[in-house]
């Protein structure tokens, strides 16, 4: 099979579909491989290893897609993007379609097979391709509260983790999947009161047995989340209902019991956003103000550490694009329930039932 491996064009997007190193293995496995120029110079890796890794260097993304029966990259292609798409085309990244309404209509126009990063569901309705960059955004949720939580950035002037004699901020983490469980671990280990909301009894349960002492688990509902609002300092937005538009936890009616300079940091934002105020930043301009309140939604947060999310990534998403290339789309998703589960939009039809709900299109079950 020819794989492409375009470049990223989405706003300060560093990251890159796959390190040298997973190049190597779908060569290996007698794939050729093409990697538009600098596609990986962000992520620290220079054409010169995708060479060595046995990649042709192309020099442009129309090239990349053209040449390609399977497109591997990090974030769903971008209007420019569209008109480069194949009718048949293999396309697998992440798209979260259900919060684009354009994407959706244009990758259902284009015909392409939409293999969904974040809808490669597990039996254990774990998401594999999800969890590394989860992980990543988790942590950078917290560290990214406690910068934009200094006066000069916005926020109340507050240290999050205090100092001897001052008490430390408090942070709320909504949701205890893996992103909030990974907030709440930092948040805890910068030294400042934790209080992580679920709706899962049996999870608040691990949590309280696994969290340290200074991470209270809550069960989630609009009373509890109100009463932590007036002193909080960050609230962590991390609640995930796959391949589905994100529930709005804060209201803006309840921004009012917040105090000024509260930040609030949505990483649901790829789904829609779990806060009302929310809509999509970028790392040029990451935060904006609603009613005093800072609102940080950068919808590709990994990216600002793409060296990391790169290895991360690949290091996940290499077995199923191995099984693609190896077998073909149809074979490979027959063969792995969970990878079947990523097939969002099949040669113009919508094939995720939560993609066609939130939208009213004709849902179209795929039977391989």
């Amino acid at each position: 099979m020819k794989i492409g491996i375009p470049k990223e064009i989405k706003n300060n997007e560093n990251r890159v579909g796959m390190t040298p190193a997973g190049v190597a293995e779908l060569v290996r496995h007698g794939h050729e491989v093409y990697v538009q120029h600098t596609a990986g110079e962000g992520s620290g890796f220079a054409d010169e290893k995708y060479v060595k890794a046995g990649a042709t260097i192309l020099p442009t993304i129309d090239e990349t897609y053209a040449i390609a029966d399977m497109i591997v990259k990090v974030k769903e292609p971008i209007e420019p993007e569209y008109k480069l798409v194949k009718k048949g085309q293999v396309l697998f990244t992440y798209f979260h379609f259900a919060c684009d309404r354009p994407l959706t209509d244009a990758m259902i126009e284009a015909g392409g097979v939409c293999v969904a990063y974040e809808t490669v569901q597990l039996s254990d309705r774990s998401l594999p391709l999800l969890i590394p960059m989860s992980e990543v955004a988790g942590r950078m949720a917290t560290i990214n509260g406690a910068y934009y939580l200094q006066k000069t950035k916005g926020g109340k002037g507050k240290l999050i983790c205090g100092v001897p004699g001052v008490k430390p901020a408090k942070v709320l983490v909504l949701g205890g999947g893996v992103v909030g469980q990974a907030a709440a671990r930092v948040a805890a280990g910068m030294g400042a009161q934790v209080v992580i909301a679920d709706i899962s009894l049996p999870l608040l349960r691990h949590l309280s047995s696994v969290m340290p002492p200074n991470v209270v688990p809550v069960y989630s509902n609009r009373h509890n989340i109100e009463r932590e609002l007036p002193d909080v300092d960050i609230v962590v937005g991390s609640v995930l209902i796959p391949g589905d538009k994100a529930p709005r936890l804060i209201t803006r009616d309840m921004l009012k019991l917040m105090e000024p300079g509260t930040v609030m940091v949505d990483v649901a934002i790829d789904q829609g956003g779990c806060f009302e105020t929310s809509h999509p930043t970028t790392h040029s301009e990451p935060v904006y103000q609603v009613d005093g309140i800072l609102h940080y939604a950068v919808a590709n947060i990994p990216g600002a550490v793409p060296n990391t999310s790169t290895i991360a990534l690949t290091n996940a998403t290499l077995r199923y694009a191995l099984a693609l290339a190896d077998k073909g789309w149809r074979k490979a998703c027959k063969d792995d329930k969970a990878l079947f589960q990523g097939l969002n939009i099949v040669e113009g039809k919508v094939t995720f039932k939560a993609v066609a709900d939130v939208f009213g299109l004709p849902y179209e079950p795929i039977e391989l």
